[in-house]
């Protein structure tokens, strides 16, 4: 393990006399922010049109093609947490999984870059990056992660996001076209007769 990410996780890991509330608040950045995501995809899909379903299928779609790639990158090369050295302070039980990258972070990155493809949903993008940042920090206080962990995340994410976007016409417009709205309104017709959700 190379200097370097042992020296940032020194500078960015929980000292042992943290405050109770920066744990706390750390812990609900660790654990807590990424459930936006969901509530993202849930909610744009039943209250908003095509323009905004479109995007958000492909960001999904993109973020499940990134963590395919980090469970392989997690096989083929597995790389341990903090605690399984060990070094730091640990302070959020979490299972001994490999560590790189960092699978909330690629779900947050590759939302975030996928949504900035679009005019439609850039300012969510974005917004979604800047939330990534308090997620990366905080899961490093916690001592679940490497810095290393955060730069793997970073660099798979926007691949992802730019070669979902390439594939766009053949994988996810068909998949939009066929699959996802067919089930969408067989699933919520009722709320959709009763105007409760979007068509």
């Amino acid at each position: 393990m190379d200097a370097l990410n042992l020296a940032l996780f020194e500078l960015l890991n929980s000292p042992p006399d943290s405050p109770t509330w920066l744990v706390m608040v750390a812990h609900w950045c660790a654990s807590d922010i990424i459930l936006l995501v969901p509530a993202l995809l849930v909610i744009g899909w039943l209250l908003g049109g095509d323009t905004l379903k479109r995007p958000l299928l492909e960001a999904f779609v993109a973020t499940v093609m990134a963590l395919a790639a980090s469970w392989a990158i997690g096989t083929l090369w597995p790389m341990p947490r903090p605690f399984m050295v060990p070094v730091g302070e640990y302070l959020q039980v979490h299972a001994a999984t490999p560590a790189f990258p960092s699978n909330h972070l690629t779900i947050m990155l590759t939302m975030a870059f996928s949504l900035t493809l679009h005019d439609r949903t850039r300012r969510i993008g974005h917004c979604l990056l800047v939330l990534a940042l308090p997620v990366a920090w905080a899961r490093i206080f916690m001592g679940i992660h490497f810095p290393q962990d955060m730069i793997g995340a970073l660099m798979l994410a926007p691949v992802a996001a730019a070669l979902t976007g390439i594939g766009r016409a053949w994988l996810v417009l068909p998949l939009y076209e066929r699959v996802a709205v067919r089930c969408y309104r067989l699933v919520f017709s009722p709320l959709i007769n009763r105007g409760w959700v979007r068509h």
